[in-house]
């Protein structure tokens, strides 16, 4: 009996109608063939908020300047924001990574990815340079070997006019319109929603590289770059890893081109209610775990799925089966 074979079949023989857990037993599986071991774990969970600014918010593509990137970044540290409410009864450990904020805060607990002070505005040039590229790489390997403890990594973000380099990628990578992908991100109004759709097409007009990394370099930004690199080198460690909105699935997307084998280490944790996330998340052929109208980033929606993953593992682990209770079917 194959590994996989054996997994499903213990999850089956548990006291329950056939299927009955849903997507908790999808879940329960995928950590057993991951882990490899017949006891599952749950240990150091990490939820790490990449942190970064895009030149292209000068084209006022956002509600918010770029200072409010590093008053966010502030509030993380200071257990203010929406995602520190979130984690304050869970087990998560929250980390800031700066991958390059135009307005940089002084504080140890961060921890220092910067690849400059915001990426360049794709709408005339690419987002990150080669070096910057290759920076982003060194990066995630350090990241990488920072959290070989944990068993479950969620990645989160935090950066002004992010969902514009998000929506690009998306548009270039799978050929998609941008009216079919573009939304009003933090809440703009019609007309910054028309610069916005602009300022893309110009972008993925200027851009003539079709390869993955070729399009992570000309319309990403270095936190998405950098979420790139870390999702392959991750899952080089056989993690769970949680996959958080609009943005952070942007990253996966092109981590799953360069290499679709991590697709048995991705979880979605949520289709955020940004326009354009459920249709890549079809095109994705991947179900999320929550469906609940967020849209702030912050690592929110992935924060949430915490309790699923620990029903899940808990289930596999504890929950008796038909045969311990000398019941035959």
């Amino acid at each position: 009996m194959s590994k996989e074979s054996h997994i499903q079949q213990k999850i089956d023989s548990k006291i329950k109608p056939l299927g009955s857990l849903g997507k908790i037993e999808s879940l329960a599986k995928q950590v057993a063939l991951l882990q490899q071991r017949d006891t599952l774990t749950l240990t150091t969970p990490q939820l790490i908020i990449f942190a970064a600014d895009h030149g292209v918010a000068k084209h006022n593509i956002s509600i918010a300047p770029q200072q409010v990137t590093s008053l966010m970044v502030e509030n993380f540290l200071h257990g203010r924001a929406a995602i520190n409410s979130f984690i304050a009864h869970q087990p998560w450990h929250l980390n800031i990574v700066d991958c390059g904020i135009k307005y940089p805060v002084e504080d140890s607990r961060i921890i220092n990815c910067r690849l400059g002070s915001e990426s360049a505005d794709i709408s005339i040039e690419p987002a990150l340079s080669d070096v910057q590229m290759e920076q982003a790489q060194q990066h995630a390997v350090q990241l990488s070997n920072r959290f070989t403890d944990s068993d479950v990594i969620a990645l989160g973000e935090m950066g002004i006019a992010n969902t514009t380099s998000a929506t690009a990628i998306y548009c270039k990578l799978f050929n998609f319109k941008v009216t079919d992908i573009v939304g009003a991100g933090t809440g703009i109004n019609t007309q910054q929603l028309s610069v916005k759709q602009r300022i893309i097409e110009q972008a993925i007009q200027r851009s003539s590289d079709s390869a993955s990394l070729g399009i992570l370099k000309h319309l990403g930004g270095f936190e998405i770059a950098t979420m790139v690199f870390s999702l392959l080198e991750f899952a080089k460690q056989k993690k769970l890893l949680i996959i958080d909105g609009f943005i952070v699935t942007a990253a996966a997307a092109i981590a799953l081109q360069i290499n679709p084998n991590i697709r048995t280490n991705l979880v979605f944790a949520h289709c955020s209610s940004e326009r354009g996330h459920r249709v890549i998340l079809n095109h994705l052929n991947v179900e999320p775990l929550l469906d609940l109208d967020l849209r702030l980033g912050e690592g929110t929606g992935a924060a949430l799925t915490l309790p699923l993953l620990q029903a899940a593992i808990d289930m596999y682990n504890n929950m008796a089966s038909f045969e311990q209770l000398g019941i035959s079917l």
